[in-house]
């Protein structure tokens, strides 16, 4: 029990302790702060890959729209509300 007191009293360790400590909980990195930007870190790669997914899909969808006649038709129809000449078009919101 002598010997462990010894240990526990010596003042390199209690630095030691101390040092550990504030690295731990009080710095400005600390343990907990670095967890946070780790999850962080690993929502904004996911984030960046829904994102390039997205833009693939709207760079093919670009490419159709230029590219064939059909898919402008389609397009000016849904969103411009676009008609032919003996047609009528019906707007229903559906909220």
């Amino acid at each position: 029990m002598k010997k462990v007191w010894k240990i526990v009293a010596n003042k390199y360790f209690i630095t030691g302790v101390a040092f550990i400590t504030w690295c731990m909980f009080f710095d400005q990195n600390d343990w907990l702060s670095m967890h946070e930007k780790e999850n962080d870190l690993t929502g904004q790669i996911s984030n960046n890959a829904y994102l390039r997914n997205e833009i693939a899909k709207m760079d093919k969808e670009r490419y159709d729209l230029l590219n064939d006649q059909r898919k402008i038709e389609k397009y000016a129809r849904e969103n411009y509300h676009m008609k032919r000449e003996n047609e009528d078009v019906y707007v229903v919101d559906s909220m």
